[in-house]
């Protein structure tokens, strides 16, 4: 509210699993690649070049009026999430 009257729009990007450093270092990291992709709605990997383009599409006039959002790029794995019995453990 206090930005968006100077022109200064808020976003940010919930990005799915990608294999980076970061996530090797997390107990059970490598299988979260493995299962997410069966999980997604695309059913592929999220791509660190969909994150990119996401950002520059945000950064960019194409995003102007979009401002106090999350934006997945996960391939919809939010959408779907993980199986109940998954879920659970």
């Amino acid at each position: 509210r206090d930005l968006g009257a100077k022109g200064i729009r808020v976003n940010a990007i919930s990005a799915g699993a990608m294999r980076t450093l970061s996530l090797a270092g997390i107990s059970g990291g490598r299988g979260m690649i493995a299962q997410g992709r069966s999980f997604s709605a695309l059913k592929e990997d999220t791509s660190m070049e969909g994150v990119a383009g996401a950002a520059l599409w945000l950064l960019s006039n194409l995003g102007m009026s979009t401002t106090g959002e999350v934006v997945h790029v996960d391939a919809g794995f939010h959408i779907i999430g993980l199986p109940e019995d998954l879920a659970e453990g």
